[in-house]
């Protein structure tokens, strides 16, 4: 097993130069001048994993906001390449060995049936969703614009939670970005389209512990009014309204054109505990009360510090 202390010390250059500058004071960022962004869900939660999944505590907030051990909990594990899950699948085994005792297999590759009720039925009283990893075009073809897809935000409307890790973070975005059927390499490929449950955002993982710090740039680049997130394994955020926090073991990589670190830095990164305004596209981190990371300011993007920055590739 990969130790995340390793991947740590193997990255010491990358969040040296990234992380202590957040840190320092220079001025406040802020949202650029007046523009109107997509807030959270107006109702319910979600809990987007970057992979690897092995800190419980992330597991235990998602079964938490589900409604507890007994809350109905649809597991869906379409992403996965296999043809057949039974209960031994271990998408119910984590969240079977965190207490939860009330857990329901949902599957299907076939849109037709995504769109028939006795199909949904089991999502009709979950409050709790969890999409595990894999390819995310699948859950794209699978269930956009069916039947399903609908039973999902009705969860979230009731209040409920819809999580997931890897590819079932990436889905819960509104732009999908390694959604080519051919390599997970492609950021922009024959797939483009999530569930849309974070409006606005495109949504990566395996951030550090797969070297992809700098792929959301040219996706950015292309979409300047989405919100980049790149998500470390073992690591999560959890959006409740117009804000999100981090929690787990890593680090998360905000990608937004309106704000740069320096003159170079197209990215900066939260760590455990700091919170995101997605409404101001402003980080905070916590201390006797929530105050601004203050490194990130508004500046657009430009040409000359994407060449400076190594970005753009």
């Amino acid at each position: 097993m990969r130790h995340t202390s390793s991947i740590h010390r193997l990255l010491a250059p990358v969040l040296a130069a990234a992380l202590l500058p957040v840190l320092a004071p220079e001025a406040p960022g802020q949202a650029t001048g007046g523009e109107e962004r997509a807030p959270g869900p107006p109702d319910g939660s979600l809990v987007i994993v970057g992979g690897a999944l092995t800190d419980t505590t992330i597991l235990d907030r998602f079964i938490e906001l589900a409604g507890g051990p007994g809350a109905e909990i649809v597991v869906v594990p379409t992403a996965n390449s296999a043809d057949e899950f039974d209960r031994s699948f271990y998408g119910l085994s984590q969240l079977r060995q965190r207490g939860a005792t009330d857990l329901t297999l949902l599957h299907t590759r076939d849109p037709r049936v995504a769109d028939s009720r006795d199909f949904v039925r089991p999502l009709e009283e979950a409050t709790g969703v969890w999409f595990t990893g894999g390819r995310q075009w699948r859950l794209a073809d699978a269930y956009l614009d069916t039947r399903t897809e609908e039973a999902l935000w009705d969860v979230l409307e009731r209040g409920g939670v819809i999580g997931g890790s890897s590819a079932g973070a990436t889905i819960q975005g509104e732009y999908l970005v390694r959604g080519d059927t051919e390599t997970n390499e492609i950021m922009m490929g024959d797939h483009t389209e999530g569930f849309g449950f974070l409006p606005a955002t495109a949504i990566d993982q395996h951030l550090l512990a797969r070297n992809r710090q700098f792929d959301l740039v040219p996706v950015i680049e292309a979409h300047p009014d989405l919100l980049g997130i790149g998500l470390d394994e073992n690591t999560a955020i959890v959006v409740r309204g117009d804000r999100f926090r981090v929690i787990g073991e890593s680090y998360v990589a905000i990608y937004d054109h309106g704000s740069m670190v320096g003159d170079r830095g197209r990215f900066y990164f939260l760590q455990s505990g700091d919170v995101f305004d997605l409404g101001e596209r402003q980080a905070l981190r916590p201390a006797r009360e929530l105050r601004p990371l203050e490194r990130p300011r508004e500046r657009e993007w430009s040409t000359d510090s994407a060449r400076a920055a190594g970005g753009g590739r």
